[in-house]
């Protein structure tokens, strides 16, 4: 029987992400997989005479799911000869926003235009009036301001004057963040698209009256949905471009086609288990599996 850590994080004890942690321990056990639940906080990584290793130096599992943001934790782990899925690179990708656009550049993948704003150190406030304003010229009002890191459509900002731009960027101070084009034809709605190993496994529309943003969380409506073959490829190459062997891909509909507008590492599973009915942990589980039992496997940092 093989064994498996699914990393969680220590601080997440509500019990919407208690019952997602229970729910991949189960599609594990139904593989014959014994598959522990492992807060990020009891694992601490002590690096010593140039080697690193786990405080009270705990057996290892066979692989591990990493559902969490904790890079550095995922890294020693990679370290520790394991093999770790999402990748702490490929998790580090996707949980920045800034740096998912730079990946998505790589294979020339469509997204909303996007400008990024100047590095700024903590503590301190955007001096550089002119880039606001510029990068307004260039994307037109209404637009939209993303912090570099956030979940669940939260962080995301609807941007409809200069007065309001101004205004949240005074808010921001030192935080990272975007400016995107607004795609009016995606006003509310949105698909997601579960890719596992290069395979589209699920699917959903997402649907707001209420909101821009069509997540559930901000009180989207979940519906099955069947993909075009475009819309499967360019889900496809966003999880390749971005190093992902686990992604939920969120892509907005345009004029000239679909856009690809976030990759997630860490999606959350239940909403579209309960929309469609398919159980995406499970075939994470069947991939980690076959990866383990392929006699080429040998890169684990996959």
């Amino acid at each position: 029987m093989k064994t498996c850590w699914i990393i969680v994080n220590g601080a997440l004890v509500s019990a919407k992400f208690a019952e997602l942690h229970q729910f991949i321990r189960l599609a594990a056990l139904e593989k014959q997989v014994d598959a522990k639940i492992i807060k990020n906080d009891s694992l601490i990584p002590m690096i010593e005479d140039g080697s690193v290793s786990l405080l009270g130096d705990p057996p290892l599992p066979d692989f591990v799911l990493f559902m969490d943001k904790d890079i550095h934790l995922a890294a020693t782990l990679e370290k520790l000869g394991l093999p770790v899925w999402n990748s702490a690179e490929s998790i580090e990708r996707c949980d920045n926003k800034i740096k998912t656009h730079l990946a998505l550049t790589d294979s020339v993948i469509p997204t909303p235009k996007t400008i990024v704003a100047p590095f700024i150190f903590a503590g301190m406030r955007q001096q550089n009036e002119g880039f606001v304003r510029e990068a307004a010229t260039q994307l037109t009002y209404p637009l939209i301001l993303k912090e570099a890191y956030g979940s669940f459509g939260d962080q995301v900002y609807f941007i409809d004057s200069e007065e309001a731009l101004f205004e949240k960027v005074a808010t921001l101070s030192s935080t990272p963040f975007l400016l995107q084009q607004y795609i009016q034809e995606s006003h509310g709605k949105d698909i997601r698209i579960n890719i596992v190993g290069e395979r589209c496994v699920a699917a959903m529309y997402r649907h707001s009256q209420t909101d821009f943003r069509a997540n559930a969380s901000q009180g989207g409506t979940l519906l099955p949905y069947q993909p075009s073959s475009e819309e499967i490829d360019l889900a496809i190459r966003a999880a390749r471009a971005t190093n992902t062997t686990f992604a939920g891909v969120d892509l907005l509909f345009s004029d000239n086609g679909p856009l690809v507008c976030e990759v997630n590492a860490n999606a959350h599973l239940l909403n579209i288990y309960y929309t469609t009915g398919i159980n995406v942990a499970s075939f994470m589980v069947d991939h980690c599996l076959q990866q383990l039992s392929d006699s080429d496997f040998t890169n684990k940092k996959i």
